[in-house]
């Protein structure tokens, strides 16, 4: 198995350190955002009106969302 050792000054580079290792967190929360628009866009989960059906406004809105969150990753070689 490959072996990563990531280095850092453990006072000085405090926040990279916390990045490197909760990475993984954010990937985990776009997929759990991008799963709740989806939602939206398949089944019509009104997340405005949680007891009714969304509409077609909140629908266009969450496409537009989810798509925008595609191009973002994207734009730093990531992926969902």
């Amino acid at each position: 198995m490959a072996k990563v050792i990531l280095e850092f000054d453990a006072t000085e580079e405090q926040d990279e350190i916390l990045d490197a290792v909760t990475g993984y967190k954010w990937r985990l929360a776009m997929s759990d955002l991008d799963n709740e628009l989806r939602d939206t866009t398949k089944y019509g989960k009104s997340h405005i009106n949680h007891d009714k059906t969304a509409c077609s406004v909140e629908d266009a809105v969450a496409e537009r969302y989810r798509d925008m969150i595609r191009e973002i990753i994207s734009g730093y070689g990531l992926q969902l």
